[in-house]
């Protein structure tokens, strides 16, 4: 998965995280579980700048039975 981060603010970033909600989609489309990965964000970003990160998001086999799929719906940021 590739987000981009742009630092609107005046000063750096110079660390904070972001978290994955990778979803387990069933056969009907029903959400039967979310799994959580966070990572470190690519740090520092400067002010008024702009950066992507390319991360591989994983899920257990075990977790998503024959039929079903996976969709990282959810990212969320925290930085200082």
């Amino acid at each position: 998965m590739t987000v981009g981060f742009r630092n609107s603010g005046g000063s750096a970033v110079r660390s904070g995280t972001v978290t994955f909600g990778t979803h387990v989609i069933g056969a009907l489309g029903v959400d039967w579980a979310t799994v959580m990965s966070t990572e470190d964000l690519p740090t520092p970003i400067g002010a008024g700048a702009r950066v992507a990160k390319t991360w591989t998001v994983c899920v257990d086999a075990w977790r998503v039975p024959w039929g079903m799929h996976v969709e990282t719906r959810d990212v969320t940021v925290r930085w200082k």
